[in-house]
């Protein structure tokens, strides 16, 4: 496919990163227009959520279905009805006049969305010979990486100077550009595997994906296990999941090939990708609501103070591009690591009374390690997996980078909340009427409601400042966690290497 790409080659990557960008924004751009949305659309904070949640169930959902459907159907069709179909959704979730047609359509958004980024990841594998897939997943990277940091600048600008709306109608232009340009330039491509379809495998794994998006976006609102609901979702992930696992190591041609996991790069790869779904995405969940609601930052200056973030990643990946090949591959994974978390250190010592240079600075070195990380994540994870796996492959790939980010969400927001109720009675301990500290500062007025309730809004206020502070030391010390696991890697896992590729 490499040779018939031919000097089609620039136009086919520009074309690409534009679907994949288009797809990466939707995953946070829509975040910051929720409460417009709901006035608009008269909905309550619950009915909100599922706009959110049928996104990301769906895409979930429908991300291991692609790497099948991609091996029996022409590529190039299923990911120009992708983006057909993407658009599409976009533009009706941007007429949606009632909450019902919202969630309809955001589910609609989500399965047409599903395969844009796993698609696009292995046309550019394919569109470039071996030596050159650093710089193809560079290129890649930048799109995956940029939409969810840019999601929320862009999407705040919007929602302030226009309206929600427009959050979904600025996919039009993109898809529609994108479309063309693949309609008349990307060559077809079928693998031309006639194995049946596993409908049990399929059925099983949907059934575990979504009751576990479900558990993990619905978890907090619903106080966890506690709820009825949460406990019977859990019950079906861990089923389900169990009957597909025992059903891939028994079937003949089980939904999800074995001998994807029969090469060790691939596998460590995959779980790399997850950890730093985790470290990535929890990150971006975490700053905006503290920037919004502890310091008082406005939605836009919270968009600009944090999407220094992506200029470093641009520049990681600008860097990284030229060094694959030449450098162990591990090494840059290690440095990235490093640099990531340094930058969660850095978080560590955030305070109340900072300006917003320590989040632009430590966003831009997070950015950077991340960059690092990503680019020969994404090389060394094929690099001696067979091409006849590489649609599969990327679809499971994006698959744990995106259940990484959604459990990572979960869990920093769950510990966040907790840990800033359990701050809150601590240091409300040691306030008394007796406490020397606060006379000066409230004198005669400590028994007044008014004071009462500025100091509870205080302490609340710092309780949730080193919630979040805690949170930032569990990522620093997960993104430690990782290192050991670069000896599971192959040496080098460069660019050129194509020995050790798996085979049936």
């Amino acid at each position: 496919m490499a040779a018939a790409a031919g000097t089609n080659r620039g136009v086919i990557t520009v074309s690409v990163m534009l679907a994949t960008i288009m797809q990466a924004l939707d995953t946070t751009i829509a975040n910051v227009a929720l409460p417009h949305m709901q006035g608009t659309l008269s909905a309550t904070q619950d009915q909100m959520t599922w706009v959110l949640t049928s996104y990301i169930v769906a895409a979930a959902i429908m991300i291991p279905f692609t790497g099948w459907l991609a091996t029996r159907i022409d590529r190039k069709i299923v990911f120009l009805c992708s983006i057909a179909g993407f658009t599409i959704a976009s533009a009706l979730c941007g007429l949606a006049q009632s909450i019902s047609q919202m969630v309809l359509f955001r589910l609609l958004q989500g399965v047409s969305g599903a395969a844009l980024v796993p698609l696009s990841q292995a046309i550019l594998f394919d569109i470039n010979p071996r030596e050159a897939h650093g710089r193809a997943m560079a290129t890649w990277g930048i799109g995956v990486t940029l939409g969810p940091i840019l999601g929320p600048a862009l999407g705040g600008w919007l929602t302030q100077n226009y309206n929600w709306r427009w959050v979904f109608y600025i996919n039009l232009p993109i898809g529609i550009l994108a479309f063309l340009g693949l309609l008349f330039y990307l060559p077809p491509r079928k693998d031309n595997r006639a194995s049946p379809f596993d409908f049990f495998g399929f059925i099983t794994l949907s059934a575990a994906i979504g009751a576990l998006q479900l558990v993990m976006d619905r978890g907090q609102l619903l106080d966890w296990f506690s709820s009825t609901e949460i406990v019977a979702e859990a019950v079906v992930a861990g089923l389900a999941l169990y009957l597909f696992v025992i059903h891939m190591l028994t079937h003949e041609h089980p939904f999800i090939n074995r001998a994807l996991f029969k090469d060790a790069n691939f596998l460590a790869s995959n779980v790399f990708i997850f950890v730093v779904g985790v470290v990535l995405f929890a990150t971006l969940a975490l700053l905006p609501p503290m920037l919004q609601n502890l310091m008082n930052y406005p939605v836009v200056t919270t968009g600009f103070v944090t999407a220094p973030r992506g200029i470093g990643t641009l520049l990681a990946m600008i860097t990284v591009g030229r060094l694959i090949g030449r450098v162990d591959s591990r090494l840059l994974i290690g440095f990235g690591l490093v640099l990531t978390s340094a930058a969660a250190w850095q978080m560590t010592h955030f305070s109340l009374l900072m300006n917003s240079w320590p989040i632009v600075t430590s966003g831009m070195l997070q950015g950077f390690g991340v960059g690092f990380v990503y680019v020969p994540l994404s090389t060394v994870a094929f690099a001696t997996l067979a091409e006849r796996y590489r649609t599969e492959g990327t679809a499971f790939f994006n698959l744990l980078r995106n259940l990484g980010s959604s459990i990572g969400i979960s869990a920093v927001q769950t510990l966040l909340t907790r840990n800033t109720q359990a701050l809150h009675e601590s240091l409300a301990s040691h306030i008394t009427p007796y406490a020397a500290a606060l006379r000066p500062e409230l004198g005669a007025e400590m028994s007044s409601p008014a004071a009462l309730a500025a100091l509870n809004g205080e302490v609340t206020r710092q309780a949730g400042m080193i919630a979040y502070i805690d949170d930032f030391k569990l990522i620093m010390i997960m993104t430690l966690g990782l290192l050991p696991l670069l000896l599971l890697m192959r040496r080098g896992g460069g660019a050129g290497s194509e020995s050790g590729a798996v085979i049936d």
